[in-house]
């Protein structure tokens, strides 16, 4: 029984990690590496993050600055961050690529709010899906004859109750992001 509870738990702790990691990279007009480092750049024939092919710094709240280890890869990656669509505007000086993040329109902010919202039912599709399989595995014991129907309903509430806590850490997250984001 422990095994399906510390199952569960791993589960849950990997979708809260990814689904904060998703929400990390919402540009709300401030600088950050998350914006901009997981771009992919073409490094001489095969497609790698751009975090492993840079620099990326941020000398002020609303710049970014991406500084190749090779110089001759300013181009591609300024290509990349153009195709990106991220709504940047790369300049550069042949030394290193400087991004000034704009403030968001009222329009994109909303749009943000919306993909923060789809963000989050996906960690909530995922902590359903992990719920259903805790579910399956102590039904399976109970018709195994290792656990009694008693002992099946007591493990099902305390799943039950891991899950509405996982549910509001997850909406917690999602709101103080939305007020990040509508924040002007």
């Amino acid at each position: 029984m422990e095994n399906i509870i510390n199952t569960i738990e791993d589960s849950l702790e990997k979708t809260k990690n990814h689904f904060k990691s998703e929400i990390s990279a919402l540009s709300v007009g401030r600088a950050t590496p998350f914006l901009v480092e997981d771009i992919m750049i073409d490094y001489y024939g095969t497609l790698t993050p751009l975090k492993q092919i840079a620099t990326i710094g941020i000398p002020d709240p609303r710049t970014i600055t991406i500084k190749p280890w090779d110089k001759g890869q300013l181009k591609g990656i300024e290509k990349a961050i153009n195709m990106a669509q991220l709504g940047f505007n790369p300049s550069n000086d042949g030394e290193m690529i400087r991004i000034v993040v704009p403030q968001p329109t009222e329009e994109r902010r909303k749009d943000l709010v919306r993909h923060l919202h789809d963000l989050l039912e996906d960690a909530k599709i995922s902590v359903r899906s992990a719920r259903e399989d805790a579910m399956k595995e102590i039904k399976k014991m109970e018709k195994d004859g290792t656990i009694s129907e008693d002992e099946r309903f007591r493990k099902q509430e305390e799943i039950q109750k891991i899950i509405n806590e996982e549910n509001k850490k997850l909406e917690g997250e999602s709101e103080k992001k939305e007020k990040e984001i509508m924040t002007i």
